[in-house]
């Protein structure tokens, strides 16, 4: 006999008894049926264990054939009955055919499930938490996170000069190359500080003689 339900399930089924398990075709939500004993499954157990205790093992081969020929029609009886206990927890969808949860999935007002009917004040709920974060990122990115913690052309323009002569990385301040040991005459990225290039001492903004040896500036 044909059994219509929802197409997500799972057999829990072995030798001792049938159960099984339907899910939400939306969520996944799901609910399991009560276990059902299969005395057949049972008493071939029983009959193979007396078998291999005795040391007959023809009695536990006539067993599963036993239990073979008749798992089929009990497997079916088994199955229609958890159909029965567990479709009244789900509700049929009549726009989309799918069968789901009442708790999450389904629309009561609307009586269709919320894919095709959504609820509108799920809805409004989450569309105003996704409006306040990005508020909250543009709130963010219009002030300044880094004012007093970063000069950039204290730490980064001075971070990235080189050496004229050897293109070794300069730190800030530097008067002399870590790399070759010349001293530094200017840097290379403006407009960052200058340096003389006799002395190595740093230059102020448009000076034309160096306060530490007196040289030319050029």
């Amino acid at each position: 006999m044909a059994q219509s339900f929802t197409k997500n399930y799972r057999d829990h089924s072995n030798d001792t008894g049938f159960q099984f398990e339907f899910f939400c075709d939306k969520c996944g939500n799901g609910h399991r049926s009560e276990f059902k004993t299969n005395k057949l499954g049972m008493a071939a157990q029983l009959v193979k264990a007396a078998g291999a205790f005795l040391g007959d093992y023809r009695a536990g081969w006539g067993a599963d054939h036993v239990k073979d020929a008749f798992r089929g029609g009990a497997w079916d009886d088994a199955f229609g009955e958890a159909i029965a206990e567990c479709k009244p927890r789900f509700h049929q969808c009549t726009a989309c055919g799918q069968w789901v949860c009442p708790e999450v999935c389904w629309n009561a007002a609307r009586g269709l499930c919320e894919g095709c009917a959504p609820d509108l004040r799920e809805q409004a709920a989450r569309a105003q938490a996704e409006a306040a974060v990005v508020q909250v990122r543009e709130q963010a990115m219009a002030s300044d996170q880094v004012r007093g913690a970063v000069d950039v052309k204290r730490d980064v323009v001075a971070s990235v000069a080189q050496c004229p002569k050897c293109q070794s990385a300069l730190s800030p301040g530097a008067r002399f190359c870590a790399g070759c040991g010349s001293a530094v005459a200017a840097q290379i990225a403006a407009p960052g500080p200058r340096f003389c290039s006799s002395c190595g001492g740093q230059l102020g903004p448009g000076v034309r003689f160096c306060s530490g040896c007196g040289a030319t500036v050029a």
